[in-house]
């Protein structure tokens, strides 16, 4: 789990010259932070990476949020259309 919040740059510990993992106060305390955040909103560590790599990855977040801006305008175009059709009924 360790390595695989590190390639996903949730946690990033510092190495020692032979290569080891250092885990200091920061890093420690990112960690307990993750755990409370995943068990306070009930999101699986998947999903934290995917909002760290939103934030860092601009084409990804604009992707995103062009996706969901068509969601939006199909969901509000469908309501219009239910709405017409119950006026012409």
């Amino acid at each position: 789990m360790l390595r695989y919040l590190e390639r996903a740059g949730l946690v990033v510990p510092r190495r020692a010259t032979s290569g080891y993992r250092l885990y200091g106060m920061l890093e420690l305390n990112q960690l307990r932070s993750l755990q409370e955040l995943r068990r306070r909103f009930a999101v699986e560590l998947a999903d934290i990476a995917f909002a760290a790599r939103l934030r860092r990855d601009p084409g990804l977040r604009a992707a995103v949020d062009t996706w969901l801006a068509g969601t939006e305008i199909e969901a509000l175009d469908w309501e219009q259309r239910k709405h017409e059709r119950l006026l012409a009924a």
